[in-house]
């Protein structure tokens, strides 16, 4: 079983993507993976890190501003479609599943035209360009929103929850382990401070506005993760000298971060909600304006309304973060209550649930 996995660029698509590779490496350990991304991209490095090939295509996105760089995407189109067909012809895969991501349009688009299936696995309730391009030659389509319908008229849409590595979900993990195998006090109540893969500005500059607050509760420490962009401003900053925050430009073992926190403090990407109902913890959405369809807030109010989260739009987060912090700080019951209702909201099965999808694609051929 020869299995092809196109796309990348964020944490967002990246993970769904290895998550669907080891739960097909579950229960088909002889199957062959191999992984298709951009150059330059995260995915060149976290997937050979996840142990699992990569081939990188020169692709990138248009520009939305006027630039000399856009003449150039219709030479990188045609040279990532050949270096695709290479690949293909190679490897020969049973199936090519996309994830989203500049490099899955090549790779997917070439795909079909060689007649492998196609499958398309969409993380958010606003459908990616890229997948909306390829969906008429899908054989599946898995989405984790109702109503995706609208973005894939007549598709093979399959309702299954976007796909988690396992890891998220262990319950061997006690916070007092996290927190000391992350260099923190096991003791202190932690906060969890993330902005995806590249970080949030506004998310960085509430928490330098946090001085005062921190040094008021000293039984309160942060885990502060604020993307390798930001990584020098927030340095410098007076926050990051305190002893009872660690700042991270990036968080590898998001198992042990998630298992240290008592709250959350994230953006409201669809990967992000999965994973925060997976992990059962309350949680303070401050949702990213600068999302299609906004997005981003359709998510997090979901959850609001059933009383999992707290949602900050990203133009108050500087006035409201630590009051709504201490808030849920100071009030176990709620935070027990928000645990409850966003572990209901959980679907931990959607990994297996696609791999045996794309299994059962693949099975008739070799019948």
């Amino acid at each position: 079983m020869k299995i092809l996995i196109a796309g990348g660029g964020t944490g967002g698509h990246i993970y769904p993507a290895l998550a669907i590779a080891d739960a097909i490496r579950d229960t088909h350990p002889e199957a062959e993976v191999l992984f298709i991304g951009a150059r330059g991209r995260m995915e060149m490095e976290k997937v050979p890190l996840a142990g699992y090939p990569i081939e990188g295509l020169d692709i990138a996105g248009i520009q939305r501003r006027l630039t000399w760089k856009n003449l150039l995407i219709p030479f990188k189109l045609a040279s990532s479609l050949w270096k695709s067909f290479r690949i293909i012809i190679r490897f020969k895969p049973d199936v090519a599943i996309g994830v989203g991501g500049y490099a899955s349009g090549p790779a997917l688009r070439m795909a079909s035209w060689l007649g492998v299936p196609v499958v398309l696995q969409e993380q958010n309730s606003y459908a990616g360009m890229t997948n909306r391009l390829l969906a008429q030659s899908a054989a599946l389509i898995c989405v984790a929103w109702p109503g995706m319908d609208r973005y894939f008229p007549g598709g093979n849409i399959v309702l299954t929850g976007n796909p988690l590595r396992a890891q998220f979900s262990r319950h061997d993990l006690t916070a007092q382990d996290a927190r000391q195998q992350l260099g923190m006090d096991p003791d202190l109540r932690t906060i969890l401070i993330m902005g995806g893969s590249l970080g949030a500005r506004a998310l960085n500059e509430a928490v330098q506005g946090g001085v005062a607050w921190l040094k008021d509760h000293p039984d309160h420490q942060l885990l502060w993760q604020c993307g390798n962009d930001h990584l020098h401003a927030c340095q410098e900053s007076e926050v990051a000298s305190l002893p009872q925050v660690h700042l991270r430009p990036y968080l590898d073992q998001m198992d042990l971060a998630y298992a240290a926190a008592d709250i959350i403090v994230a953006r409201a990407g669809a990967l992000t909600i999965s994973e925060l109902c997976l992990v059962g913890k309350p949680a303070i959405l401050v949702p990213s304006p600068y999302v299609a369809e906004d997005h981003q807030t359709k998510n997090a109010q979901a959850l609001a309304h059933a009383g999992a989260a707290v949602v900050i739009e990203n133009d108050r987060v500087g006035t409201r973060l630590f009051s709504e912090i201490e808030r849920l700080a100071s009030d176990v019951v709620l935070r027990k209550s928000m645990a409850s209702h966003m572990s209901e909201q959980a679907r931990p099965g959607a990994s297996k649930d696609i791999a045996r999808r794309i299994v059962q694609l693949i099975k008739p051929k070799e019948a």
